[in-house]
C-alpha cells in the first residue's frame, strides 16, 4: 500500500509528467520522501517565482506540462507572477500546492490562507484533495487539464493527512480522452469568408499566435502569403516563434503606440490564429487602446483551442494554392562586429554567434526592442517572449527550457533590473549543469520606466522620480553574483569582446553568464 504522496507522484509518472520544479515546506516532506521516484526528475530551486517560470518554459519547449511543488498560500502568492505570464502564454502547467493537514487549519495556525482564492485567479481548474484515495484521480485530472488546447494551468491544494494517508493498493485509472483527442477543425464557412477576403487582393495582415508560430503551421503561412499578396506577422511578444535562416519570416508588430499605429494604418483587413486584434500593452493619454484603423475589419481564422495546420490547409485548398511554395528567409552573413555596444552591433553579435537550434529568451525590455528585428537571418533557432508582462520572467524560463531541450544551448537576455527578480535561476542552472548563457544588459537603471515616464507626458524625470528609477546605488557586481551561485561570469565593454564570449560560452557545457556594460 502506498500513502497519498506516493499515489500522486506515481501518477504524474504514469501520466506522462517527467519534471517536477520543487521549492518544498514542512506540509511538502511526505511529498518530497515520494520524490525517490526515479521516474519523475525533481528541480530544487530557491524561489517559487523560478519554479512557476520554469514550468512555463518547459511546456513551451516540449508541448507537455511540468509539475511544481509549492509551500501553502504564501509559496503560491511567490509563483503567482510567472503563472500570470505561463497564463497569457497557454502554457500547461501542474501546480501541486502543500497545505496544512486539515484538522489543523481550525486551529487557525500563522500560515493558514485562502488557497482557493489564490489559485483562481491565475489557474483554469482549481481542487483540493480531500482522502488519500482520491489523490490519484484528483492529479489525473489535473494532468487532463494541463494537456489541452491551450495549454491551462491547473492546481491542486494537497493537505499534509491527506499526503500522508493511506490511498490504498495503486488502481489502474481510465485514460483521460482529452489527452490525446485533436484539436477541433475552424468552421468550414469561416474558412471561406477569409479566403473571400483574401481573393480580393486588397492590404491584408495575417496575424499568428501560439501554435500557428511554430512547426508546420508557419511554412504553410508562407505559402498563403506567397499565393495571395498578404503579409504575414506576429504580436510583438509571442510564447515561442521559430524564425531564421531556412523559415518562413513574420513580421514584428511594434511595441510603441505611434509605431505600431502607423504599421498597421494601411491595412483593410486583419486575419488572426489564435490571438486577439492588436492591442496596446499599456493606456497613455490620448493613444487608443485598439491600433488598428477603424476602417480595417477583423477575421478570425483559426480559435485557440483549434486546429491552426488543418485550418491553414483548408485555407490554402479553398483558394486553390495547395502547392504554392513559401519565400523563405535567407541566412545573414556577418562578420564579427568590432567597437560600441549599442542595438545595431548586439544584433550582429547575436547573428553571427547563435548556433543553430539555439534558443533565445528575450527579456531584454530596452535593448531588445531594438536588436530582435535585426537578427531574422540568423541561424534557425527559437525565440520565447514574456506574454504577460511580469517581469522576472527571463530566467527562469530559460532554466526550464534547458531541462526541456537538454542538447540546445539557451541564451537568456535579460535587462539588469528584471534580473533581479528571478537572479536565483542561476544557482539552479550550476547546480543541474544547464546549458544556458544569461546575457546581463547592464545600464544600471530601468530604463524602460525612463521612456514610459516620457511616453507618459511628463518628459524627463526630476531628481526623486529618477532616484525611484536608477539602481547604481549601490551599483550591482554582475561578474560577482554570478560567481558566487557557482555560474563563471565575465564583464565585455564591446561587441567584439561580446561576440567572442558568446561563442566562447557555446564551447563548454554548463551555464555562462556575460554582462555587457551599457
Amino acid at each position: 500500500m502506498v500513502n497519498g504522496a506516493e499515489s500522486l507522484v506515481a501518477t504524474l509518472a504514469d501520466e506522462g509528467v517527467e519534471v517536477c520544479f520543487a521549492n518544498p515546506g514542512t506540509s511538502e516532506m511526505h511529498f518530497l520522501a515520494a520524490l525517490e521516484n526515479p521516474r519523475l526528475r525533481s528541480v530544487l530551486v530557491l524561489f517559487e517565482g523560478i519554479a512557476t517560470g520554469a514550468a512555463d518554459g518547459y511546456y513551451r519547449m516540449r508541448k507537455s506540462p511540468a509539475a511544481t511543488l509549492l509551500h501553502l498560500g504564501p509559496g503560491l502568492a511567490n509563483g503567482i507572477a510567472n503563472l500570470h505570464n505561463a497564463r497569457r502564454a497557454s502554457s500547461g502547467i501542474v501546480n501541486i500546492v502543500g497545505e496544512h493537514a486539515t484538522a489543523h487549519l481550525r486551529h487557525d495556525p500563522p500560515l493558514k490562507s485562502d488557497l482557493e482564492g489564490l489559485a483562481r485567479p491565475i489557474s483554469h481548474w482549481v481542487r483540493r484533495s480531500i482522502s488519500a484515495c482520491a489523490v490519484a484521480t484528483d492529479i489525473a485530472a489535473a494532468i487532463t487539464v494541463a494537456k489541452g488546447k491551450p495549454g491551462q494551468i491547473a492546481t491542486l491544494v494537497l493537505p499534509g493527512d491527506v499526503s500522508w494517508g493511506d490511498a490504498g493498493d495503486p488502481v489502474a485509472l481510465p485514460k483521460h480522452s482529452a489527452c490525446s483527442e485533436k484539436p477541433p477543425a475552424p468552421a468550414v464557412e469561416r474558412v471561406n469568408q477569409v479566403a473571400e477576403v483574401l481573393r480580393k487582393g486588397e492590404p491584408t495582415l495575417i496575424i499568428a499566435a501560439n501554435l500557428a508560430t511554430r512547426g508546420k503551421a508557419v511554412e504553410l503561412l508562407g505559402r498563403v502569403a506567397a499565393a495571395t499578396g498578404c503579409r504575414i506577422g506576429t504580436q510583438f511578444f509571442t510564447a515561442r516563434l521559430e524564425r531564421g535562416a531556412g523559415r518562413v519570416p513574420l513580421e514584428r508588430i511594434p511595441y510603441y503606440v505611434p509605431a505600431a499605429t502607423k504599421f498597421l494604418s494601411g491595412f483593410k483587413h486583419i486575419i488572426t490564429l489564435e490571438t486577439t486584434e492588436p492591442i496596446a500593452f499599456f493606456s497613455y493619454p490620448g493613444s487608443p487602446s485598439l491600433l488598428k484603423p477603424v476602417s480595417c475589419s477583423v477575421h478570425t481564422l483559426t480559435y485557440a483551442e483549434e486546429d491552426s495546420v488543418e485550418g491553414l490547409e483548408m485555407l490554402l485548398d479553398a483558394l486553390g494554392a495547395r502547392d504554392t511554395a513559401p519565400v523563405l528567409q535567407q541566412r545573414t552573413i556577418v562578420s564579427p562586429p568590432e567597437g560600441k555596444l549599442d542595438p545595431t552591433s548586439i544584433a550582429i553579435a547575436l547573428t553571427a554567434a547563435l548556433p543553430e537550434n539555439a534558443i533565445l529568451v528575450d527579456e531584454s525590455l530596452t535593448t531588445g526592442r531594438e536588436s530582435l528585428g535585426l537578427t531574422a537571418g540568423a541561424a534557425p533557432h527559437d525565440v520565447l517572449q514574456n506574454m504577460g508582462g511580469s517581469i522576472g520572467f527571463g530566467t527562469p524560463v530559460a532554466t526550464g527550457a534547458a531541462i526541456a531541450c537538454p542538447d540546445s544551448r539557451v541564451f537568456c537576455m535579460v535587462g539588469d533590473g528584471s534580473a533581479m527578480y528571478t537572479i536565483q535561476s542561476l544557482w539552479t542552472q550550476a547546480r543541474e549543469g544547464l546549458n544556458v548563457t544569461t546575457i546581463i544588459f547592464a545600464n544600471h537603471s530601468y530604463q524602460i520606466l525612463k521612456t514610459e515616464f516620457l511616453n507618459m507626458g511628463f518628459g524627463s524625470p526630476g531628481p526623486r522620480a529618477l532616484s525611484m528609477i536608477d539602481i547604481d546605488k549601490p551599483r550591482i557586481d554582475w561578474v560577482a553574483m554570478g560567481t558566487s551561485m557557482g555560474v563563471p561570469s565575465v564583464r565585455v565593454h564591446d561587441a567584439g569582446a561580446f561576440y567572442k564570449e558568446m561563442v566562447n560560452s557555446i564551447r563548454e557545457p554548463g551555464p555562462r553568464l556575460i554582462e555587457v556594460a551599457l
